[in-house]
């Protein structure tokens, strides 16, 4: 492995309370010094990082990367590729895959694929009920023994409150964490927009407020009754967020997180009928917006993730409410994580401990931080590198984003997994 010192850049380790010009040293894959080399250290490689910052890399809480199953969106290499000029060294991909994530033959194929890429770390989430059919309980304890870092039913709703029961249990017996997308079914229907005067103007049919907040409030029961270590994602509304803040101050041990493009987004940005943003949960109110960053700041949403869901362009093409919904969100994720720190919502660290240290705690990994010993797992941005998203600069294989046209500030110039470069840019 290569031995590398890099050189007078602002280390910004949340999970260390460190934010200071200083030297790293790096060998054997891992942090081996911070600030003063180690006796005898010599580099194989020297990185001058002066005015850029230096941070563990990315975590990127839910990423779809299409392999198996959907390649002619995306692939495997494609993905991690594109994560990792983006400074993202870990991305965790939600179990509905073609087939979907429900035996340890799929997560071992899934496990070969991204070892062939070699680029950004891969994990897994498991399906919590098989072909995630809400009928019968997975093989949790095969799934967790071929490698998955929690279980999760995607974004399809476990209607019998029975069964969620047991699957809850059941994942409490082996200690793994059920990462929930609330949603009520019922409630949400063929909903394809937040319900509210604009769905009624644009005649579409609208997803109301409840269908989050109910199955927020159905889970919170379940997951009190049962004792699950349980994580919310994608949480959409202002409501949902301050029950999550009732239940923590209850007592309850939960954690949540929520897409990037509802910190910034809402429904008026589908106006004009754009289908880039036709997500699932829908783009809400300006109120829900609000309150999200709102959460975000008092530290009740934990962590930021891009939801990415890459497409070929013909899955746009088409009458708003039949085009299929999602964007892709690795190329923008950390300038609008910066972002929120430029416009004052968080501190710089603050922001940067939203994808990585805390991601990291609620999947139980050993990345997130930069301590000595640490995996060094590392991202270097160029905080003033100025760009406006475009389809050439988007590495992607999915160029379906709304922030097309916008002007970012901020990009990954290296990034390193496992103490290997795995990205340099050309701008450096």
């Amino acid at each position: 492995m290569s031995r590398i010192h890099i050189k007078g850049g602002r280390l910004i380790d949340p999970a260390n309370d460190i934010d200071a010009i200083t030297d790293l040293w790096i060998a054997d894959g891992k942090v081996q010094a911070i600030g003063h080399a180690p006796d005898g250290f010599s580099a194989d490689e020297t990185i001058n990082a002066e005015q850029l910052i230096v941070c563990p890399g990315l975590i990127d809480l839910s990423a779809r990367i299409r392999e198996p199953g959907q390649a002619h969106k995306a692939t495997i290499a494609s993905e991690t590729a594109a994560a990792a000029s983006a400074g993202i060294t870990t991305l965790v991909c939600p179990p509905d895959t073609q087939p979907v994530i429900d035996s340890a033959a799929i997560v071992e194929l899934i496990h070969l694929k991204a070892r062939q890429a070699n680029l950004s770390r891969l994990h897994m989430l498991g399906a919590l009920t098989c072909n995630l059919d809400g009928e019968l309980i997975s093989q949790m304890l095969s799934l967790k023994n071929a490698g998955v870092v929690g279980m999760s039913n995607a974004n399809k709703p476990v209607p019998n409150s029975l069964i969620l029961r047991r699957a809850f249990e059941y994942a409490c017996t082996h200690d793994l964490t059920v990462f929930i997308r609330p949603d009520d079914d019922g409630l949400s229907n063929t909903g394809c927009v937040h319900e509210g005067a604009l769905a009624s103007r644009l005649g579409l049919p609208g997803i109301p407020e409840a269908a989050e907040t109910v199955a927020v409030a159905r889970h919170l029961e379940l997951i009190e009754q049962t004792g699950v270590k349980a994580h919310f994602s994608q949480l959409s509304t202002a409501r949902a967020a301050n029950m999550i803040a009732r239940a923590r101050h209850d007592g309850l041990k939960v954690t949540a997180d929520v897409a990037v493009h509802h910190l910034y987004l809402t429904d008026i940005d589908i106006r004009d009928y754009n289908s880039a943003c036709h997500l699932i949960p829908p783009l809400r109110s300006e109120r829900d917006r609000d309150g999200l960053r709102d959460a975000v700041k008092r530290g009740v949403i934990d962590a930021i993730c891009s939801d990415h869901q890459p497409h070929e362009p013909d899955a746009k093409q088409a009458p708003f409410p039949d085009t299929e919904p999602g964007l892709s969100g690795l190329d923008t994720l950390l300038p609008l994580v910066k972002r929120l720190a430029d416009e004052k919502l968080l501190s710089l660290s603050e922001a940067i401990d939203r994808v990585t240290r805390s991601p990291a705690n609620i999947l139980g990994l050993e990345q997130g931080h930069l301590s000595v010993g640490a995996i060094a797992d590392i991202c270097i941005l160029d905080p003033d590198m100025n760009w406006v998203v475009n389809s050439d600069n988007l590495n992607s294989a999915g160029h379906n984003t709304p922030f097309i046209g916008w002007e970012m500030h901020g990009r990954a110039t290296r990034t390193l997994v496992n103490g290997q470069l795995i990205f340099s840019s050309d701008h450096d």
